[in-house]
């Protein structure tokens, strides 16, 4: 199949007209952040802020006239103004499960800062979550820096079996849609906030993901726009906190804790990363980040404190070879001490699903 170019594309959207601007999006300057791979197309159309939630049709159209292109297997447009934030607390928005409707709970597992291990504790507890025997979505949040590809050993383009959304990619029985599907590997993603919200959002609503127990959604690090945003977006059901021991990570954690907390998110518990190191040589224990700071913190905010993994390197071997540990080595200590914490999470989301089914309203017929 011969692979589309970024001027066929761009010849093709000048057929695209703003109807309130007269004239074609391309000459408008509207079309920003093009990103093709292997006939995967992404590009942001960037209008006014007042008219983002008018412009939908003209978002379809555009996607729908490169989608018609040879060589196009999938489009990804994005509008990049900010929709109005209503209602809730911190401005968030009360929202059904209306771009994952056959998705029974959403986890996200989040840091206050990068480096901390998040993205393998995800991967982990996904792969423990099925072991429990419960359906398993992953969505790589992380648009700048996906890193869910490489950690479950996925290679390969998405395809869409019905030509009008993605079929998500599998391994280890676990789905998974990432941007690193869709970008090479090198490509930097220059993309404002808004557009990756707009990227993600299809990630939702635009991919086959049928019926799953659970998403977990590895969440990029830190608690800026991004991160504010999709807490407010998406009906998440709980989040996990992940941090290492010492008190610089702690203090980011609270800081992601919090953000939760504003946006009425149920804070399912913390995790602590890179707990401690035991040499394999002399099996010495060395607490190279200090020990115990994420439990001591989970005990002073009321959080649940879901365990504690160390440093190991079969840890970030597996993980950087596609096989995480769960799977490859699930007799292995690191293994269990993931599938307890899994345990924790899964019992903590069935509290938060049934708290919201009693606060659901009931019809009485009389």
């Amino acid at each position: 199949m011969t692979s589309v170019t970024e001027q066929q594309i761009l010849e093709a959207l000048q057929g695209v007209n703003d109807p309130e601007r007269g004239n074609n999006v391309v000459d408008l300057g509207m079309i920003t952040g093009m990103q093709i791979k292997d006939g995967h197309v992404a590009f942001a159309i960037q209008v006014d802020p007042e008219r983002g939630p008018h412009m939908e049709p003209l978002r379809k159209e555009a996607e729908s006239t490169v989608h018609g292109l040879p060589g196009v297997i999938s489009v990804t447009a994005v509008l990049t103004a900010e929709r109005p934030q209503e209602g809730g607390p911190a401005g968030q928005v009360e929202m059904e499960n209306a771009m994952l409707p056959e998705v029974a709970s959403i986890v996200a597992v989040a840091s206050g800062k990068g480096g901390v291990g998040k993205s393998t504790t995800a991967v982990n507890l996904a792969i423990a979550l099925r072991d429990k025997g419960l359906k398993v979505g992953v969505l790589d949040a992380d648009i700048y820096g996906p890193s869910m590809p490489r950690m479950l050993g996925i290679t390969g383009d998405p395809t869409s079996a019905d030509g009008r959304r993605m079929d998500p990619m599998e391994n280890h029985g676990i789905k998974c849609m990432s941007m690193g599907f869709l970008v090479e590997e090198e490509t930097p993603i220059i993309w404002r906030g808004p557009m990756v919200m707009g990227a993600l959002e299809q990630f939702m609503r635009d991919v086959d993901w049928g019926p799953l127990d659970v998403l977990v959604v590895d969440m990029p690090p830190g608690t800026g726009d991004v991160q504010l945003t999709m807490a407010q977006r998406v009906p998440l059901t709980g989040a996990v906190i992940v941090s290492t021991p010492q008190d610089i990570a702690l203090a980011d954690a609270r800081k992601g804790l919090n953000m939760f907390r504003k946006v009425d998110v149920a804070v399912l518990g913390l995790v602590e990363n890179m707990s401690y190191f035991a040499c394999p040589h002399c099996g010495e224990r060395t607490e190279i980040f200090s020990h115990g700071g994420a439990k001591d913190e989970a005990d002073l905010l009321g959080m649940p404190f879901l365990g504690e993994v160390p440093l190991d390197v079969q840890i970030r071997e597996t993980s950087d070879g596609g096989n995480p540990i769960v799977d490859s080595d699930p007799d292995n200590a690191h293994s269990k001490a993931y599938r307890e914490i899994a345990d924790k999470v899964w019992a903590n989301v069935e509290q938060q699903l049934a708290k919201k089914a009693a606060q659901a309203p009931k019809i009485v017929l009389q």
